[in-house]
C-alpha cells in the first residue's frame, strides 16, 4: 500500500506492505495525506529482509553523541547512500535507509521487530529525505518551535534544551491569539513570487503538534538565556548564521549547499531576525511580542 503526503507544497510517498500493522501508528501523517496526482519529490518503501553493508562503503558523517542521543550516520556507497540510525546511542543501529545518488528513492530495512524502533526509523527517514530533496527547491526544514499570532508565524530557534519550546508555551499562556503551529520541525519555503511561508509538518519532536497549517513567516528569533529580558535585531551575518545552523541538509553536497544558501539569503534579506536574551517568564513573552507584533 502506498500513501501520499503533502508538506509545504511538496508531495512524497510512503509504501508499506499490504496490511502492515504500522499504519495505525503513523496517524501524525493523516493531516497531510493527499492524492498522488503529482510526481513526488521522493518515495520511500519499507522492505523486508536485512541490510547487507557494502564492504567498500565510505563514512561521510558520524558525529559524536552522548548517552541517550539519537544516532544518524551517513555512508557513501557505489550506487548511492546509506543512513544508519538508532533512537539511542547506547543501542546498535538497527535501521538502514538506502538511497540513490539524488536521495529521491529510499529503501528502509529494519533489523528488529520492535514497533517503537520501526516508527522512529520511518519518521527519521522521511524527515531526512524531505530535507535533502527539497533543499534545492527553496525549502528549509528547521529545528525550531513555531507559534502563530495575528496571521503570521514566528519561529523560535535555539539549541536543544535552551528554551524555545518554553518560550512558545509562554506565548500561548500570556499573548492572546497565539497558537502552536509546530514545536520542533517546521518548514519554511521561499516561493517563486518572493513570498516566504512557514508550515507545520508531521515531525514535532516530543510535543505532538502535527498540524497542516501555514502562515507568512513573521520573524526568526534566537532564544538565549539571560538574567534580563531584552530583544535585539540581528545583523545580516548573524541572521544567516542563526538560520544556517538550524536547518537540516547535507551541506557537504554542493548543489544542496547552494540551494540552502540561496534560500537563507532570501529569508534574511526579507524577514526580520532577532536575539531574545531572556528569563523563562511572562515578561520575556511580553517583551518579544511587543517587538514582533508592532
Amino acid at each position: 500500500m502506498t500513501k501520499y503526503y503533502k508538506v509545504a507544497g511538496h508531495v512524497f510517498s510512503l509504501t508499506l506492505t499490504d496490511g502492515c500493522t504500522l499504519w495505525p501508528r503513523l496517524g501524525q501523517y493523516a493531516p497531510f495525506e493527499t492524492e498522488g496526482v503529482t510526481e513526488p519529490v521522493f518515495s520511500m518503501e519499507l522492505l523486508p529482509g536485512t541490510y547487507e553493508a557494502d564492504p567498500s562503503r565510505e563514512v561521510v558523517y558520524d558525529a559524536p553523541t552522548e548517552d541517550g542521543q539519537t544516532v544518524v550516520k551517513l555512508f557513501r556507497e557505489r550506487d548511492g547512500w546509506t543512513f544508519e540510525m538508532s533512537p539511542d546511542s547506547s543501542r546498535a543501529c538497527n535501521a538502514h535507509l538506502c538511497t540513490g545518488p539524488d536521495f529521491r528513492q529510499g529503501r528502509l530495512y529494519l533489523d528488529n521487530r520492535r514497533v517503537s524502533d520501526a516508527i522512529f526509523a520511518i519518521n527519521n527517514s522521511l524527515m531526512l529525505l524531505f530535507a535533502f530533496t527539497t533543499a534545492t527547491l527553496g525549502t528549509l526544514e528547521l529545528h525550531a518551535s513555531m507559534t502563530g499570532n495575528s496571521g503570521r508565524a514566528f519561529l523560535f530557534l535555539a539549541r536543544s534544551g535552551t528554551g524555545k519550546s518554553t518560550h512558545s508555551s509562554l506565548w500561548l499562556k500570556h499573548i492572546p491569539g497565539s497558537e502552536l503551529m509546530n514545536d520542533d520541525n517546521p518548514v519554511v519555503r521561499v516561493w517563486p513570487d518572493g513570498s516566504i511561508m512557514a508550515y507545520g509538518s508531521p515531525w514535532s519532536g516530543k510535543t505532538p503538534c502535527y498540524r497542516n497549517v501555514e502562515a507568512p513567516a513573521g520573524a526568526f528569533v534566537r532564544i538565549r538565556r539571560s538574567a534580563e529580558n531584552a530583544i535585539t535585531p540581528l545583523r545580516l551575518p548573524e541572521a544567516y548564521a542563526l538560520i544556517y545552523s538550524s536547518c537540516s541538509g547535507f551541506k557537504a553536497d554542493r548543489a544542496m549547499a547552494d540551494g540552502l544558501h540561496a534560500t537563507i539569503e532570501k529569508i534574511v534579506t526579507t524577514i526580520p531576525c532577532y536575539v531574545l536574551d531572556c528569563r523563562p517568564d511572562e515578561e520575556a513573552a511580553m517583551v518579544c511580542a511587543a517587538e514582533l507584533l508592532k
